[in-house]
């Protein structure tokens, strides 16, 4: 069992590491709301999203099931719950949405509960973008996120006879891709959610271990070049990306474990990393707010710096405000512990 000043310290560069993800996808969004939405530049963030669901399956295994005995049903219990909170989430902003917002940055969204097609593209395939009809879902990877802590749940009830479970199924799913890819099939959910699986797998690895990993920061640097040497040259194919994910956290982690207690920037980063869901979805909110704003008064392209950094403070002023209210009100508090807690 660590110590109360390891834990802290462990949690604190792992929030950091959130708050970070949760910048960099500010940044990917704010270029498809200002910029454009495709460009070669693109492939250098296709780490973000990723990382998110990544970063979930790491805290599954290394957090939970070292917190909690193998005999003890909390655990699947609480990723159930958290598991259909989250796909709960992603259903009411897509319904808000379609309701409230008629289109965004990129053409219509098009969210249909009651379309069949929408329902297997979004749940299914992970294809949320149909040739000349926009968009059918925004906060897509709460989906796959909502998968991976449903299927944890299954698979933590199995691990108390099979520890390996998760090394088995990540395995499996990553030959399924492989084979799939090879047929010219991509189902994008089964994707991200073998990263989540993977995620699980590197959870396991102590994180004293992965502390002494980072300690050599040169090494890491070096890799990280390599891929990007990569990516520029042939862009990113899944196996490329798996590694641009790893690295990409490792790197973050490492700044994260650095000095971590000291700067005010530092603080607010690992804050933002505490409520990485409610950023995730204030940060969109934001952006669309800022948009639509801009647009109205004519102004979309002179102002391009301004929007830039008032998404990235208008972000963590919203995170700063939520958790000043939570402390000051047990309602507020409440309430986002049943939203996102």
């Amino acid at each position: 069992m660590i110590t109360p000043s390891n834990k802290t310290h462990r949690i604190l560069a792992l929030d950091y590491t959130k708050g970070a993800l949760v910048l960099f996808m500010v940044l990917y969004h704010w270029l498809n709301y200002f910029i454009a939405t495709e460009g070669d530049f693109y492939r250098y963030l296709r780490f973000v999203t990723p990382s998110f669901i990544f970063i979930s399956g790491f805290l599954i295994s290394n957090v939970y099931l070292s917190k909690y005995d193998t005999r003890d049903l909390q655990l699947p219990k609480r990723l159930m719950l958290r598991g259909f909170k989250i796909l709960g989430l992603f259903i009411f902003l897509n319904v808000a949405t379609r309701f409230l917002i008629s289109d965004s940055y990129n053409g219509r969204i098009n969210f249909d509960p009651l379309s069949i097609r929408n329902l297997a593209s979004i749940f299914g395939t992970g294809d949320i973008y149909f040739e000349g009809a926009g968009k059918t879902a925004s906060f897509y990877i709460l989906v796959p996120i909502s998968y991976l802590l449903l299927i944890s749940a299954g698979f933590s009830i199995v691990h108390r006879f099979y520890k390996y479970i998760f090394h088995v199924v990540c395995i499996a799913c990553l030959l399924g891709i492989f084979i799939l890819n090879l047929n010219g099939f991509k189902i994008g959910n089964l994707e991200l959610l073998t990263i989540g699986l993977l995620g699980v797998v590197f959870g396991y690895v102590p994180i004293d271990k992965i502390n002494n990993i980072v300690k050599y920061p040169y090494a890491l640097v070096f890799a990280y070049i390599c891929y990007l040497s990569t990516i520029a040259a042939w862009g990113v194919d899944y196996p490329v990306l798996i590694v641009g994910v790893c690295l990409s956290l490792m790197l973050l982690y490492f700044m994260g474990v650095k000095n971590v207690e000291s700067g005010r920037l530092r603080q607010h980063i690992i804050l933002l990393g505490k409520y990485s869901l409610f950023g995730y979805v204030a940060q969109i909110a934001i952006l669309q707010l800022i948009f639509r704003i801009l647009r109205y008064l004519n102004m979309e392209s002179g102002v391009l710096g301004v929007s830039f950094i008032a998404a990235f403070v208008l972000t963590m002023f919203t995170v700063e405000a939520v958790d000043y209210m939570r402390a000051k009100s047990s309602a507020v508090d409440r309430f986002y512990q049943v939203v996102f807690a």
